[in-house]
């Protein structure tokens, strides 16, 4: 048999199409109501994940280690707010050096300057006591300890060249460290850094074996405060680091250049920092970094070594 056409009569259909309709409008309601996000339906059953828009992982950051020796500390007070007001977490390399007010930048006018950067969670390490820069090795005969010829920038015998035993440098590194720990009541980290970074291999081996690391910085880290401004302004020292500093450089400046006519501190700092954590950089202490951290945790707690006379 062939079926032909409905024979039923079209209000017939229109009047079954809306019960239809009747019938399913309260199950559409109800798997709409079921479908909307378990968080705008205010459930609590635990069954149901209350997830929202999904948030990208928030990227690692970059780190860098700024590192700041002492200087004449005219500028010392605003770098110190700077680093503050942005939370940054410094090293600093402190030597017994002429400044512009005070008895030396280790002195009693200091002292508190230095107390209150302990406070906020600052790091600290040696730079030599009178700023003595490394001049060369001095022969040894057999079995003899080495020495050294040194001479400082500051201090009762500024300017003159003599002769160091080892000794005698590993004192000189410890006397800095020794009165960063009396003004500040933290102990100073068991590194140093050699005025200008001149150092030897055996320079080095005499500090390492009296405890004493010695840190240098990076060659995009040198910041270039020491440089004559006439030849190297601010603006192309900030661009220049801006652009070439990497993950886990070490950065070097100082609280204050004398010959600098137009100072790097503190017109460069805050760009710097600024411009860096946009970059996605970070700012940590040395106590932090992968190259000394090891040293660092081995020497705690236990005093500095004297070396054989």
């Amino acid at each position: 048999m062939v079926s032909g056409p409905s024979t039923t009569h079209p209000g017939k259909r229109l009047e079954r199409a809306g019960q239809a309709r009747s019938t399913l409008l309260p199950a559409i309601v109800l798997i709409a109501a079921c479908a909307c996000p378990a968080w705008a339906a205010g459930t609590k059953d635990p069954k149901i994940v209350m997830q929202g828009p999904v948030q990208p992982a928030a990227a690692a950051c970059k780190p860098v280690y700024l590192t700041l020796d002492t200087g004449h500390m005219a500028v010392a007070p605003l770098m110190a707010e700077i680093l503050n007001k942005h939370q940054v977490k410094v090293t600093f390399f402190a030597a017994n050096e002429r400044t512009q007010e005070g008895d030396g930048s280790l002195g009693a006018q200091w002292a508190p300057w230095w107390k209150a950067r302990a406070a906020e969670g600052h790091e600290f390490a040696s730079h030599t006591w009178d700023h003595v820069y490394w001049r060369g090795d001095v022969p040894a005969a057999p079995g003899a300890q080495q020495q050294f010829r040194m001479r400082p920038s500051a201090g009762p015998l500024e300017g003159k060249e003599f002769t160091w035993s080892a000794a005698q440098y590993c004192e000189e590194i410890g006397k800095s460290a020794r009165r960063l720990e009396a003004i500040t009541g933290k102990k100073t980290l068991p590194l140093f850094r050699a005025p200008g970074g001149k150092t030897s291999p055996a320079l080095l081996a005499a500090a390492k074996s009296c405890g004493y690391e010695h840190v240098g910085w990076s060659p995009a880290g040198f910041l270039g405060d020491e440089l004559a401004s006439e030849k190297y302004p601010n603006d192309f020292l900030l661009k220049k680091a801006l652009r070439d500093v990497r993950s886990g450089d070490i950065l070097l400046a100082h609280l204050g250049i004398w010959s600098r006519k137009d100072p790097w501190a503190p017109k460069v700092l805050e760009p710097l920092i600024t411009g860096l954590q946009a970059r996605g950089f970070c700012f940590q202490t040395l106590r932090e970094h992968p190259q000394y951290k090891a040293w660092i945790d081995a020497q705690a707690g236990s005093a500095p070594a004297k070396p054989a006379k």
